[in-house]
Formats: C-alpha cells, sequence, structure tokens
C-alpha cells in the first residue's frame, strides 16, 4: 500500500542520514599530524629544509624506514641543489649572449668555440665533444673526492674544510642562510628538470608558451 511504501522510504532516508553523519564525524575527529607521530622518523621539526608550508614532508615515509640513511640524503640534496642552481644560471647567462671568450676544444674538427656552442640544456650538452665532457666528470669527481670531501664530522654540505669561506657566527643568520640555500636549490632542480624538458619538446627552455 502507499502507506507502507511512505514508511520503507522514511526508514531508507533514516538510514542515509545516519551513515552521511557518521561519516562527516568522523571526518571532524581525524586527528592531524602531531610533533609525537613526527617524531617517528629522522626527521624533526626544526631541522634545515623543514620550512614553512610543508615542514617535515616525506611523503613516501623514507626516514622511518631508513633513518640511519638521513645525514647521506642531506648531502645528496645539497650537493644536487648546487649542481642545479648552477646549471640553471647556465641557461640564464648562455641564453642571454653570454659565453666565454676563445675555444673550448682545439680536438674537434673543426676547432670548437665557446661562442659557438648553443644556448640552453639539450642543445648544449649535444654540442660539447664527448673529450670535453670526460676532462667535466674527471674534474668534478677529483674535487668532489678530495678539496671539496665532505668530512663525516661537519655538518652536511660543509666542504669548504678550512678554505677561506663565508661564516656565520650569529646561529639565526646561519640557519637562514642553509634554509635558503636548501629551497633554493630544491627550487633549481626542479627549474632545471623543466627547462630540459621543455627543450626535448622543440619549446624554448624558458619560454615555452611564446616560443613556438
Amino acid at each position: 500500500s502507499s502507506t507502507a511504501s511512505v514508511a520503507v522510504a522514511a526508514d531508507v532516508v533514516k538510514m542515509i542520514s545516519v551513515v552521511l553523519g557518521s561519516l562527516a564525524f568522523n571526518g571532524l575527529v581525524t586527528p592531524a599530524p602531531t610533533r609525537a607521530a613526527v617524531s617517528m622518523s629522522a626527521i624533526s621539526p626544526g631541522d634545515i629544509g623543514t620550512t614553512r608550508p610543508l615542514g617535515v614532508f616525506d611523503p613516501l615515509k623514507l626516514m622511518e624506514k631508513n633513518p640511519g640513511k638521513y645525514r647521506r640524503f642531506q648531502e645528496m640534496e645539497i650537493k644536487h641543489g648546487r649542481i642545479a642552481m648552477l646549471a640553471t644560471l647556465h641557461v640564464f647567462i648562455t641564453g642571454a649572449g653570454y659565453k666565454w671568450p676563445g675555444y673550448c676544444s682545439y680536438l674537434s674538427f673543426p676547432p670548437l668555440k665557446f661562442e659557438d656552442i648553443p644556448a640552453g640544456t639539450l642543445a648544449s650538452w649535444a654540442a660539447l665533444p664527448q673529450a670535453g665532457w670526460a676532462q667535466i666528470v674527471a674534474v668534478v669527481a677529483i674535487l668532489d673526492n678530495s678539496l671539496f670531501a665532505q668530512d663525516p664530522n661537519r655538518e652536511p654540505g660543509d666542504v669548504a674544510g678550512d678554505l677561506p669561506w663565508v661564516r656565520y657566527d650569529d646561529p639565526k643568520v646561519k640557519e637562514y642562510k642553509l634554509n635558503i640555500e636548501r629551497n633554493n636549490g630544491r627550487a633549481a632542480m626542479m627549474g632545471i628538470l623543466g627547462m630540459i624538458v621543455h627543450t626535448a619538446l622543440g619549446q624554448d627552455a624558458l619560454y615555452p608558451i611564446v616560443s613556438k
């Protein structure tokens, strides 16, 4: 009958409202990440690189699974960030037309001048002779394992040793500068990767929207 249908419909509505109400309530009481939850990781709030807005950002939980590798990951992040900043600076400078004078290679035929190397990312990489890349890799490897070797007794990234380098006595200034370097390195890694992708797609490294 119609009365029975109305009663069944009313029961269904009540069930739906109860279910939705329980879901909404659970959503409100979902616990937020606390300092105790973060402390399980090797990363602690306030470490260099744990800046706002992300703070302690470890979505893959690498520092919970392998806390002993935290020091190594810090060193590698700083090193790759510095290389990426140099690579990004290379794109800016060569794109503006500034290049070294003279020859890059006398052994290639014909000899290669610096001004003959295209600006950008992939083009400059392809134009450099293999012998030149071998020299670059060899020099970087020698410096990385000798003059600029990471001392385990020093902070990650402090590879200057006793060389006359900029030092900050004020702890707050030092922390501020180190956080700037870490964040700029992260931005540069993303930036140079984006430039490489733009070039690979046939666009301008810096202005892909207006190039073609």
